[in-house]
């Protein structure tokens, strides 16, 4: 239900009035029956809104206002990092040398961009222990995927054929088991034991010579480090798969610890999330892979390589496993990312994970008083709590969550992880002050004590929203896309 009475943009129109102007033609006229078929060829002009500017400008700034974002308010999503994207990245990527040239430009003429992006690689490599890096996989999910690619590559190179299965634990991201799938693999589950981590025992029993790799959160996606790693690690060489790395949680770890230290063979990452590349609404984001050396002749190509004090692409990569996206990747956010680790230097990106598991902390045993915490002991940068308390009183999690966009903030991710019954995964990141956590938590136990109080507030929410509570099955599959006069 809108609950709101300002009109909508259509119902302002009046005739004659003219919200813009187009500059003087200054190309010849084209008959459009020249370049599409006479059925593609609107015959009447489309019926658009006659507004003047103002009613324009008026319709958009209150359009934005309905948007949560990083700007406008706290984002606790746990395992997706939002954090704030400093301007700076901004402002350096509109610089006219990045901003204005073209990905077929001859090399010659994008040297600087080239070395950017080279010494980018270099930055990532020693952050995750890998030997290389490529930067062309254009989020997580495609960087899980291309990753994936290499290990099977890596096998099938070695006449393994056999190599079929990828574990993964039951806590671990959707996109995991997708991945894997979508590479041609099939998935099998490890079990959680009694503290949240990889049961070693059900890792054991699930691995053989069938097993081309273990995808691994790490820190899980409880917040939990896996203090197992590295017997993990041996577990799965000695049958000779892979340890995949999914970079979601670098934050919880970036300078104290190293992927590559810990065993693993490949690792993504994930620009729009730990190196504040905007994040969000359908993207853009990226996601660099790097390996091992083992694995490096089956990075996608081009390859990005220094030749003396040149740059160039390298296209003779005959075990490659193909290019897995147009040109060289989001130039864009790379150039972001950049940017923020140059900003940042060595002790900054090590204060960013102090912070981060510092205030996940404080978060966290502030809150546990009023809900259930299923995994009691020290998180790292996100925490998981549970709402079962709040269930038996009839209060779900879903409605916890509502009733926190009247308060401003955007919910955390629940029913995530799907081994926590009524979870709720909050990760408020090293940007946030005492103030805003503060604040934030106050809200919680209000909401906890509406619970037991007056369930029936909780239950309806939210009440201050544009649009209040929807039928989310409805809304999903059968969304209304358009205006529609009314009646």
């Amino acid at each position: 239900m809108h609950k709101e009475n300002q009109p909508l943009i259509f119902e302002l129109t009046k005739e004659e009035r003219t919200g813009y102007s187009l500059p003087e033609l200054d190309v010849p006229e084209v008959d459009l029956s020249e370049l599409f078929p006479e059925e593609l060829i609107r015959q009447e002009a489309a019926e658009l809104p006659e507004v003047a500017e103002l009613d324009i400008m008026r319709h958009y700034t209150a359009l934005s206002k309905r948007n949560h974002g990083v700007d406008s308010g706290f984002y606790p999503l746990g395992s997706c990092t939002m954090k704030y994207n400093p301007k700076i990245n901004e402002n350096v990527a509109r610089f006219a040398g990045f901003a204005n040239i073209h990905p077929l430009q001859e090399e010659s003429t994008v040297q600087g961009a080239m070395e950017l992006m080279y010494d980018l690689q270099e930055h990532l490599k020693e952050i995750t222990g890998m030997d290389e890096v490529t930067l062309q996989p254009a989020a997580g999910a495609h960087g899980e995927w291309t990753g994936l690619m290499m290990i099977r590559a890596f096998h099938e190179a070695n006449g393994d054929m056999n190599r079929t299965k990828v574990i993964v634990p039951d806590s671990a991201h959707g996109t995991n088991p997708a991945s894997a799938t979508v590479a041609g693999f099939e998935t099998v589950t490890v079990k959680s034991n009694e503290h949240g981590l990889v049961d070693l025992e059900d890792l054991k029993r699930v691995v053989d010579e069938n097993t081309a790799a273990l995808m691994l959160t790490n820190p899980n996606t409880l917040g939990l480090f896996e203090e197992q790693i590295l017997e993990m690690a041996a577990i799965i060489h000695e049958v000779g798969g892979k340890l995949y790395y999914d970079g979601a949680n670098l934050n919880a770890v970036m300078s104290k610890a190293r992927p590559g230290d810990m065993g693993f063979d490949v690792v993504h990452l994930n620009l729009h999330k730990t190196f504040t590349g905007p994040h969000g609404g359908g993207g853009p984001g990226s996601g660099p892979v790097g390996v091992q050396k083992d694995l490096i002749p089956y990075l996608p190509k081009p390859v990005l390589v220094k030749k003396g004090e040149r740059f160039t692409f390298e296209y003779d990569r005959p075990e490659s496993i193909g290019r897995v996206k147009p040109f060289y990747g989001n130039f864009g956010i790379n150039v972001r990312a950049y940017t923020y680790i140059r900003t940042m230097g060595p002790d900054g990106l090590k204060a960013v994970t102090e912070y981060a598991v510092l205030n996940a902390n404080y978060m966290m045993r502030k809150l546990a008083p009023h809900f259930d915490l299923p995994y009691d002991r020290h998180c790292k940068h996100e925490f998981v709590l549970s709402g079962r308390r709040q269930k038996k009183l009839g209060v779900r999690t879903l409605d916890m969550a509502k009733r926190l966009l009247d308060f401003g903030y955007h919910p955390p991710t629940i029913y995530f992880p799907l081994n926590v019954e009524e979870g709720m995964m909050i990760e408020p990141t090293e940007t946030e002050s005492k103030e805003t956590l503060d604040a934030f938590i106050d809200a919680m136990i209000q909401i906890a004590k509406e619970a037991e109080d007056n369930p029936e507030v909780v239950q309806n929410a939210p009440h201050t929203t544009v649009i209040s509570r929807l039928d989310e099955t409805q809304a999903a599959r059968k969304p209304v896309l358009r205006y529609y006069k009314p009646e």
